[in-house]
């Protein structure tokens, strides 16, 4: 991935395509993983994309998301 890929969130109830303008390192809990109780400590950073959505931008995990068409 890289930016101007056009993308898709992979868990959003309704899908819509989004434009990555950025990436960044985030932490991310997991409940499914590491349970409900959060220790911060336990967890590494991972990469974050920031997407441009028509109704706002959200910065949602790498790993989430489908690309729909590459950029140039």
């Amino acid at each position: 991935m890289k930016r101007g890929d056009i993308v898709r969130f992979r868990q959003s109830t309704r899908p819509k395509a989004g434009v990555i303008t950025d990436f960044i390192d985030r932490k991310c809990w997991r409940t499914t993983e590491n349970g409900k109780n959060v220790d911060w400590s336990k967890i590494d950073p991972e990469k974050h994309a920031v997407v441009l959505f028509a109704d706002g931008v959200m910065r949602i995990p790498v790993v989430d998301l489908e690309i729909i068409r590459e950029g140039r």
